[in-house]
């Protein structure tokens, strides 16, 4: 297993509906997570640690359409 730090970039008014729908995909695996206020141009940030591989990447990237996905490796089991 690998520890991720996601960063999910997406419109202050479309992120309910996709935390909402990302939560059924990321159950049990946050270790944790940081919302940030939209800035100027009305796109609001979600930093999160999860554990999980590179499939739950793709499956996250299915997810958000109208924002940018974008994760680093912390660490590997």
């Amino acid at each position: 297993m690998q520890i991720l730090e996601v960063n999910i970039k997406l419109p202050y008014r479309e992120r309910g509906v996709v935390l909402g729908r990302l939560l059924s995909k990321i159950s049990g695996r946050v270790r944790d997570i940081h919302f940030l206020p939209p800035d100027a141009t009305g796109m609001s940030e979600v930093r999160m640690e999860l554990v999980g591989g590179k499939g739950l990447i793709k499956e996250l990237k299915r997810v958000v359409k109208n924002g940018k996905v974008s994760f680093r490796v912390l660490s590997e089991a």
